[in-house]
Protein backbone atom coordinates (compact mmCIF):
# COMPACT_ATOMS: atom_id res chain seq x y z
CA UNK A 1 0.00 0.00 0.00
CA UNK A 2 2.36 2.09 0.79
CA UNK A 3 4.69 2.86 -2.96
CA UNK A 4 3.38 4.23 -5.91
CA UNK A 5 1.12 7.75 -6.26
CA UNK A 6 -0.66 8.65 -2.84
CA UNK A 7 -3.49 11.87 -3.96
CA UNK A 8 -4.21 14.38 -1.11
CA UNK A 9 -7.77 15.50 -1.95
CA UNK A 10 -9.19 18.91 -0.84
CA UNK A 11 -11.51 18.95 1.64
CA UNK A 12 -13.68 21.89 -0.37
CA UNK A 13 -15.79 24.18 1.76
CA UNK A 14 -19.38 26.23 0.88
CA UNK A 15 -21.04 28.23 2.89
CA UNK A 16 -18.00 27.49 5.67
CA UNK A 17 -19.42 23.53 5.89
CA UNK A 18 -17.61 20.70 4.34
CA UNK A 19 -19.03 20.66 0.99
CA UNK A 20 -19.86 16.52 1.04
CA UNK A 21 -20.70 16.38 -2.65
CA UNK A 22 -17.86 17.99 -3.71
CA UNK A 23 -15.50 16.07 -1.73
CA UNK A 24 -17.09 12.57 -2.84
CA UNK A 25 -17.06 14.15 -6.35
CA UNK A 26 -12.84 14.44 -6.00
CA UNK A 27 -12.43 10.98 -4.25
CA UNK A 28 -14.50 9.24 -6.95
CA UNK A 29 -12.01 11.30 -9.78
CA UNK A 30 -9.14 9.89 -7.59
CA UNK A 31 -10.85 6.58 -8.04
CA UNK A 32 -11.65 6.02 -11.30
CA UNK A 33 -8.08 7.29 -12.23
CA UNK A 34 -6.61 4.31 -10.54
CA UNK A 35 -4.33 6.31 -7.95
CA UNK A 36 -2.10 3.82 -5.59
CA UNK A 37 -4.02 5.38 -2.41
CA UNK A 38 -5.85 8.31 -1.11
CA UNK A 39 -4.65 10.15 1.43
CA UNK A 40 -7.89 11.99 3.23
CA UNK A 41 -7.10 15.16 5.61
CA UNK A 42 -3.57 15.69 5.20
CA UNK A 43 -2.17 19.03 4.41
CA UNK A 44 -4.26 19.71 1.12
CA UNK A 45 -7.31 18.20 2.97
CA UNK A 46 -6.75 21.16 5.32
CA UNK A 47 -7.41 19.05 8.64
CA UNK A 48 -6.13 21.64 11.23
CA UNK A 49 -9.36 23.83 10.20
CA UNK A 50 -11.64 20.99 10.33
CA UNK A 51 -14.00 20.18 13.53
CA UNK A 52 -13.53 16.54 14.92
CA UNK A 53 -16.76 15.93 13.52
CA UNK A 54 -16.05 17.33 10.47
CA UNK A 55 -12.71 14.76 10.51
CA UNK A 56 -14.80 12.01 11.28
CA UNK A 57 -16.85 12.79 8.58
CA UNK A 58 -14.82 13.08 5.92
CA UNK A 59 -12.58 9.99 6.90
CA UNK A 60 -15.84 8.01 6.32
CA UNK A 61 -17.17 9.53 3.30
CA UNK A 62 -13.32 8.96 1.82
CA UNK A 63 -13.27 5.34 2.35
CA UNK A 64 -17.15 5.13 1.23
CA UNK A 65 -16.68 6.42 -1.75
CA UNK A 66 -12.63 5.05 -2.29
CA UNK A 67 -14.21 1.67 -4.52
CA UNK A 68 -10.55 -0.46 -3.98
CA UNK A 69 -8.28 1.80 -3.64
CA UNK A 70 -6.66 2.17 -0.23
CA UNK A 71 -7.65 5.27 2.13
CA UNK A 72 -4.97 7.06 4.69
CA UNK A 73 -6.58 9.51 6.50
CA UNK A 74 -4.66 12.31 8.76
CA UNK A 75 -4.83 12.50 12.09
CA UNK A 76 -2.39 15.08 13.75
CA UNK A 77 -3.60 17.57 16.49
CA UNK A 78 -2.33 19.80 18.99
CA UNK A 79 -2.81 17.22 21.81
CA UNK A 80 -2.22 13.39 21.80
CA UNK A 81 -5.78 12.98 23.39
CA UNK A 82 -7.32 14.24 20.12
CA UNK A 83 -4.80 12.66 17.99
CA UNK A 84 -6.24 9.14 19.52
CA UNK A 85 -9.90 10.63 19.12
CA UNK A 86 -9.18 10.98 15.48
CA UNK A 87 -6.93 7.56 15.61
CA UNK A 88 -10.16 6.10 16.59
CA UNK A 89 -12.44 7.71 14.15
CA UNK A 90 -10.28 6.80 10.93
CA UNK A 91 -10.18 2.93 12.61
CA UNK A 92 -13.74 3.23 12.53
CA UNK A 93 -14.37 4.54 9.20
CA UNK A 94 -12.23 1.64 7.67
CA UNK A 95 -9.12 3.33 6.97
CA UNK A 96 -6.27 1.55 5.53
CA UNK A 97 -3.29 3.63 7.23
CA UNK A 98 -3.50 6.87 9.12
CA UNK A 99 -0.97 9.72 8.17
CA UNK A 100 0.25 11.72 11.56
CA UNK A 101 2.12 15.14 11.39
CA UNK A 102 3.16 16.56 15.02
CA UNK A 103 1.27 19.60 15.19
CA UNK A 104 2.20 22.16 17.34
CA UNK A 105 1.98 25.83 19.29
CA UNK A 106 5.00 25.65 21.20
CA UNK A 107 8.18 24.05 20.05
CA UNK A 108 8.74 20.49 20.63
CA UNK A 109 11.39 18.60 21.68
CA UNK A 110 12.77 14.79 19.97
CA UNK A 111 11.26 13.31 22.70
CA UNK A 112 7.94 14.87 22.58
CA UNK A 113 7.48 14.11 18.76
CA UNK A 114 8.75 10.58 19.82
CA UNK A 115 6.88 10.47 22.82
CA UNK A 116 4.12 11.15 20.79
CA UNK A 117 4.04 8.44 17.91
CA UNK A 118 5.33 5.48 20.40
CA UNK A 119 1.63 6.88 22.11
CA UNK A 120 -0.19 6.45 18.70
CA UNK A 121 1.63 3.10 17.57
CA UNK A 122 1.03 1.24 20.75
CA UNK A 123 -3.02 2.25 20.22
CA UNK A 124 -3.32 1.77 16.30
CA UNK A 125 -4.43 -1.30 14.80
CA UNK A 126 -3.69 -0.16 11.28
CA UNK A 127 -0.15 1.05 10.25
CA UNK A 128 1.42 4.76 10.99
CA UNK A 129 2.55 7.07 8.05
CA UNK A 130 5.14 9.73 9.43
CA UNK A 131 4.86 12.90 8.09
CA UNK A 132 7.36 15.41 7.93
CA UNK A 133 6.80 18.45 6.68
CA UNK A 134 8.55 21.46 8.62
CA UNK A 135 6.72 24.26 6.58
CA UNK A 136 3.43 23.75 8.14
CA UNK A 137 4.08 22.09 11.74
CA UNK A 138 7.22 23.84 11.93
CA UNK A 139 9.11 20.58 13.80
CA UNK A 140 12.25 20.06 11.79
CA UNK A 141 12.78 15.97 11.70
CA UNK A 142 16.85 14.59 12.33
CA UNK A 143 17.80 11.84 10.66
CA UNK A 144 18.46 10.23 13.97
CA UNK A 145 14.66 10.88 14.74
CA UNK A 146 13.57 8.94 11.57
CA UNK A 147 15.49 6.19 12.69
CA UNK A 148 13.74 5.95 15.99
CA UNK A 149 10.19 6.77 15.20
CA UNK A 150 11.31 4.02 12.36
CA UNK A 151 11.60 1.04 15.09
CA UNK A 152 8.37 1.20 16.26
CA UNK A 153 6.08 -1.17 15.50
CA UNK A 154 3.16 0.05 13.07
CA UNK A 155 4.76 2.35 11.40
CA UNK A 156 4.62 1.75 7.77
CA UNK A 157 5.46 4.85 5.79
CA UNK A 158 8.05 7.73 6.57
CA UNK A 159 6.64 11.36 4.15
CA UNK A 160 9.55 13.57 3.49
CA UNK A 161 10.26 17.17 1.74
CA UNK A 162 12.02 17.65 -0.69
CA UNK A 163 15.30 16.21 -1.78
CA UNK A 164 18.04 18.31 -3.27
CA UNK A 165 18.14 18.82 -7.07
CA UNK A 166 21.00 17.32 -7.64
CA UNK A 167 20.89 14.17 -8.74
CA UNK A 168 23.78 12.53 -6.55
CA UNK A 169 22.65 14.54 -3.56
CA UNK A 170 19.06 13.40 -4.07
CA UNK A 171 20.23 9.87 -3.93
CA UNK A 172 22.71 10.12 -1.33
CA UNK A 173 20.18 11.73 1.23
CA UNK A 174 17.50 8.79 -0.05
CA UNK A 175 20.05 6.41 1.39
CA UNK A 176 21.10 8.12 4.38
CA UNK A 177 17.56 7.95 5.24
CA UNK A 178 17.32 4.09 4.40
CA UNK A 179 20.14 3.31 6.14
CA UNK A 180 18.41 4.10 9.73
CA UNK A 181 14.93 2.38 8.55
CA UNK A 182 13.53 -1.18 8.72
CA UNK A 183 13.20 -2.22 5.50
CA UNK A 184 9.54 -2.67 5.09
CA UNK A 185 9.41 0.87 5.59
CA UNK A 186 9.06 2.76 2.84
CA UNK A 187 10.08 6.28 1.87
CA UNK A 188 7.57 8.58 -0.19
CA UNK A 189 8.28 11.78 -1.47
CA UNK A 190 6.52 15.33 -1.28
CA UNK A 191 7.24 18.34 -2.52
CA UNK A 192 5.30 18.16 -5.79
CA UNK A 193 8.02 19.91 -8.20
CA UNK A 194 11.01 17.36 -6.78
CA UNK A 195 8.85 14.23 -6.76
CA UNK A 196 10.10 12.86 -9.78
CA UNK A 197 13.67 13.51 -8.67
CA UNK A 198 12.86 11.80 -5.53
CA UNK A 199 11.33 8.68 -7.03
CA UNK A 200 14.36 8.51 -9.83
CA UNK A 201 16.60 8.50 -6.46
CA UNK A 202 15.17 6.07 -4.80
CA UNK A 203 11.62 7.22 -3.30
CA UNK A 204 9.37 3.89 -3.21
CA UNK A 205 6.17 6.57 -3.36
CA UNK A 206 4.80 9.75 -3.96
CA UNK A 207 2.62 12.08 -1.32
CA UNK A 208 1.31 14.09 -3.96
CA UNK A 209 -0.83 17.71 -3.85
CA UNK A 210 -1.56 17.67 -7.02
CA UNK A 211 -2.40 14.20 -7.54
CA UNK A 212 -5.41 14.84 -5.56
CA UNK A 213 -6.60 17.34 -8.08
CA UNK A 214 -5.34 16.53 -11.35
CA UNK A 215 -4.34 12.35 -11.16
CA UNK A 216 -3.08 11.68 -14.68
CA UNK A 217 -0.09 13.97 -14.65
CA UNK A 218 0.91 13.10 -11.15
CA UNK A 219 0.21 8.83 -12.50
CA UNK A 220 2.67 9.69 -15.81
CA UNK A 221 5.09 10.60 -13.53
CA UNK A 222 5.30 7.98 -11.02
CA UNK A 223 4.55 5.59 -13.27
CA UNK A 224 7.65 6.54 -15.54
CA UNK A 225 10.01 6.78 -12.71
CA UNK A 226 9.14 3.85 -10.98
CA UNK A 227 9.53 1.61 -14.17
CA UNK A 228 13.50 3.57 -14.22
CA UNK A 229 11.80 5.40 -17.29
CA UNK A 230 13.26 8.32 -15.63
CA UNK A 231 13.90 10.61 -18.23
CA UNK A 232 10.36 10.69 -19.49
CA UNK A 233 9.38 11.55 -16.05
CA UNK A 234 11.66 14.02 -15.83
CA UNK A 235 10.28 15.17 -18.84
CA UNK A 236 6.86 15.23 -18.01
CA UNK A 237 7.33 17.13 -14.72
CA UNK A 238 9.39 20.11 -16.70
CA UNK A 239 6.16 20.10 -18.79
CA UNK A 240 4.41 21.14 -15.29
CA UNK A 241 7.39 23.69 -14.51
CA UNK A 242 4.87 26.97 -15.16
CA UNK A 243 2.59 24.78 -12.64
CA UNK A 244 5.16 24.35 -10.26
CA UNK A 245 6.22 28.07 -10.13
CA UNK A 246 3.24 28.84 -9.23
CA UNK A 247 3.16 26.27 -5.85
CA UNK A 248 6.26 27.87 -5.45
CA UNK A 249 5.22 31.54 -5.42
CA UNK A 250 1.79 31.49 -3.65
CA UNK A 251 1.81 27.68 -1.97
CA UNK A 252 0.68 24.47 -3.45
CA UNK A 253 -2.59 24.46 -0.99
CA UNK A 254 -3.36 27.74 -2.67
CA UNK A 255 -3.10 26.73 -6.43
CA UNK A 256 -5.06 23.40 -6.43
CA UNK A 257 -7.42 25.16 -4.88
CA UNK A 258 -7.80 27.48 -8.00
CA UNK A 259 -7.49 24.60 -10.17
CA UNK A 260 -10.10 22.85 -8.69
CA UNK A 261 -11.92 25.71 -8.89
CA UNK A 262 -11.33 26.62 -12.26
CA UNK A 263 -12.23 23.34 -13.59
CA UNK A 264 -15.73 23.82 -11.20
CA UNK A 265 -14.48 20.25 -9.64
CA UNK A 266 -15.27 22.73 -5.79
CA UNK A 267 -17.20 25.81 -5.07
CA UNK A 268 -15.95 28.88 -5.81
CA UNK A 269 -13.10 29.91 -2.29
CA UNK A 270 -13.37 26.62 -1.11
CA UNK A 271 -10.85 26.98 1.89
CA UNK A 272 -11.62 27.37 5.28
CA UNK A 273 -11.33 31.14 6.19
CA UNK A 274 -8.94 33.08 7.43
CA UNK A 275 -6.84 31.21 4.33
CA UNK A 276 -8.02 33.13 0.84
CA UNK A 277 -7.37 31.60 -2.24
CA UNK A 278 -5.54 33.68 -5.25
CA UNK A 279 -6.85 36.59 -6.09
CA UNK A 280 -8.80 37.29 -9.44
CA UNK A 281 -5.15 38.40 -11.25
CA UNK A 282 -3.56 35.04 -9.81
CA UNK A 283 -6.47 32.95 -10.65
CA UNK A 284 -6.78 34.68 -14.54
CA UNK A 285 -2.60 33.03 -14.28
CA UNK A 286 -3.63 29.84 -13.16
CA UNK A 287 -6.55 29.31 -15.86
CA UNK A 288 -4.07 30.30 -18.22
CA UNK A 289 -1.35 27.89 -17.47
CA UNK A 290 -4.17 25.08 -16.93
CA UNK A 291 -4.97 25.76 -20.98
CA UNK A 292 -1.69 26.09 -21.90
CA UNK A 293 -1.22 22.72 -20.29
CA UNK A 294 -4.17 21.13 -21.18
CA UNK A 295 -4.95 20.17 -18.17
CA UNK A 296 -8.36 21.17 -18.22
CA UNK A 297 -8.36 18.19 -21.04
CA UNK A 298 -6.70 15.50 -18.51
CA UNK A 299 -8.30 13.81 -15.44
Amino acid sequence: MFTGLSAFPLTPLADDAVDEAAFTGLVRRLSAAQVDSITALGSTGSYAYLSTEERARVAHLAVEHAGDIPVFIGIGALRTSHVLTHLEHAQEAGASAVLLAPTTYQPLTDDDVFGLFDTVTAHSSVPVIVYDNPTTTHVTFTTELYGRIGQLPGIASLKIPAVPADPQQARARVREIRAVLPQHVSIGISGDATAAAGLAAGCDAWYSVLAGTLPGPALRITRAALDGRVDEAEAESGRLAPLWGLFAEFGSLRVVAAVAECLDLVPQACLPLPLHGLNDEQRAQVARIVDDLGLDRQR
